[in-house]
């Protein structure tokens, strides 16, 4: 069943490539998510999971929270917490809550929960267009950066560096709920 924020994520991956004169072709060589889950995804016909939305987010230049954040924007400068936008991967659980505003800042704060056992992987290419750390709110994140392994427990902090494969993993008997604050803007291209 398809929820009222997976068709607005629809609309916005549609309206985000038509934007960037990408034809679904173009966006699909981009990503490397085929053009018939493109299309399926912009019909609202499926639910995209978080892999996909982080795939497809990166090939249009913006991350996966502006994604989720323009899905549901409403253009205040405070987001309340019932406001904040939360969605769920559909094959892991992870939730993900866009806490920041919806506003032209550079700066993105983004809180995950990683169920037990969860495993969540990204392409090198999510993080071209930004910075980021990793704060862990609570329980035990074992984050793959290319060949790295970080051990994260509760109060850890982690600065990512550039951009390459990750996986975040929760090997944990409780769930995980970590902060990530990005910051827009050229990233790693820029050094």
């Amino acid at each position: 069943m398809i929820d009222d924020l997976s068709r607005s994520l629809a609309a916005t991956v549609q309206q985000a490539r038509t934007a960037q004169d990408l034809s679904v072709n173009a966006l699909a060589e981009r990503s490397g998510v085929s053009r018939a889950m493109i299309g399926k995804i912009e019909r609202g016909e499926a639910q995209p999971t978080a892999v996909l939305l982080g795939k497809l987010s990166g090939a249009l230049g913006m991350t996966l929270s502006e994604l989720v954040a323009r899905a549901e924007n409403t253009g205040e400068l405070l987001r309340r917490a019932a406001d904040q936008p939360v969605w769920t991967d559909p094959v892991t659980g992870y939730h993900r809550r866009a806490v920041s505003p919806m506003t032209d800042s550079p700066l993105e704060l983004v809180e995950v929960e990683l169920p037990v056992g969860a495993s969540v992987s990204y392409a090198a290419d999510a993080y071209i267009f930004k910075y980021q750390q990793l704060w862990i709110l609570a329980g035990w994140l074992r984050f793959h950066e290319g060949a790295q392994v970080h051990e994260l427990r509760t109060g850890d902090c982690l600065q990512l560096g550039p951009p390459t494969a990750t996986t975040f993993h929760n090997p944990g008997t409780t769930p995980c709920r970590y902060l990530v604050a990005l910051v827009k803007g050229r990233g790693w291209l820029g050094r």
